[in-house]
């Protein structure tokens, strides 16, 4: 996101040569991605202010509409791009100044894209669908968190009732791992195209920015919850953004490996909600800040 300095001008005035420079990272090797595992997709960040490792970031298989997600602070459906944005993908490794912060971060990655892919964008703003997420009719199914949970999040909890198990976790009846609880949100893909997301100490907010990234869409929370809850919702992946530019599952046309099935035809993500956490989802219109991509070269400048 870009930032906006506003300075108070008494009767002295600030010549150009005062103004700081954007910031930069120190050293940025851009990529192309290697050729992915047929049937599979990696992508991962690591690294960067607000983590272990503050000097250092990497983007592993990332594709530049995510990159700008990144660097100005959008979601996805905030980004106007050609479909080549979001399919062709880069390898980025940075050094990250000592003290920056997340907004310099931010900065950086704007700067970088701006100089090796010659990035030029535009903001602007659009009234478009959202949605509401309410309590439906009977009320809220929503397990509030225990007091006591260890501060950890679902990958990295044991699988089953406890840590030191041995073998494979086991699974339920539609072939997911039962998983022992933690904090954030997972994700995991499930037999016959089914879609869980688990969570733990998550507010209602937070829950619906997870909606937000899976339907395409702004889902705003108007449920009124307060406090943290754990949840699991299971779901078709039928038509979810969140599966755009992702391998088909297996026995899917294009898929790899056998089809296999779950036990029975899995919700709607729309149904789920309501039947699962006695939550609805109600279609209305909003304004939306978004990013529009102006002009962007396919290939990076040299290392």
């Amino acid at each position: 996101m870009l930032r906006t300095v506003m300075v108070t001008l008494g009767l002295c005035t600030i010549s150009p040569a005062q103004t700081p420079a954007s910031p930069t990272f120190e050293v940025a090797s851009v990529k192309p991605a290697a050729p992915q595992e047929m049937g599979r997709m990696m992508i991962g960040t690591s690294g960067g202010p607000g983590t272990p490792d503050p000097t250092h970031a990497t983007f592993t298989n990332v594709s530049l509409a995510m990159l700008i997600n990144i660097a100005y602070g959008v979601r996805d459906y905030q980004v106007v791009a050609p479909g080549w944005m979001d399919s062709t993908r880069f390898d980025i490794v940075t050094k990250v100044p000592a003290g920056a912060t997340k907004d310099d971060f931010k900065l950086m990655l704007q700067n970088l894209l701006a100089e090796r892919f010659k990035l030029v964008v535009h903001k602007d703003s659009k009234e478009v669908p959202v949605y509401a997420l309410l309590v439906g009719k009977n009320g809220s199914k929503l397990k509030e968190s225990p007091k006591d949970a260890p501060a950890e999040d679902p990958a990295s909890a044991g699988p089953g009732p406890g840590r030191g198990q041995i073998g494979p976790p086991p699974r339920d009846k539609n072939g997911f791992p039962i998983l022992r609880g933690g904090r954030g949100n997972l994700m995991l893909m499930g037999p016959g195209g089914r879609l869980q997301t688990v969570g733990g100490h998550v507010t209602v907010s937070q829950f619906a920015a997870n909606l937000s990234g899976l339907l395409g869409r702004p889902v705003i929370d108007e449920t009124g919850l307060k406090g943290e809850f754990d949840y699991q919702l299971e779901f078709t992946t039928e038509g979810l953004a969140l599966m755009r530019g992702l391998p088909p599952p297996p026995g899917a046309e294009g898929g790899h490996g056998p089809a296999v099935e779950a036990s029975e035809p899995g919700p709607s993500i729309f149904t789920a909600l309501q039947d699962q956490l006695g939550l609805k989802l109600e279609t209305r219109k909003g304004p939306m800040d978004m990013i529009v991509v102006d002009s962007c070269e396919k290939s990076p400048t040299e290392n």
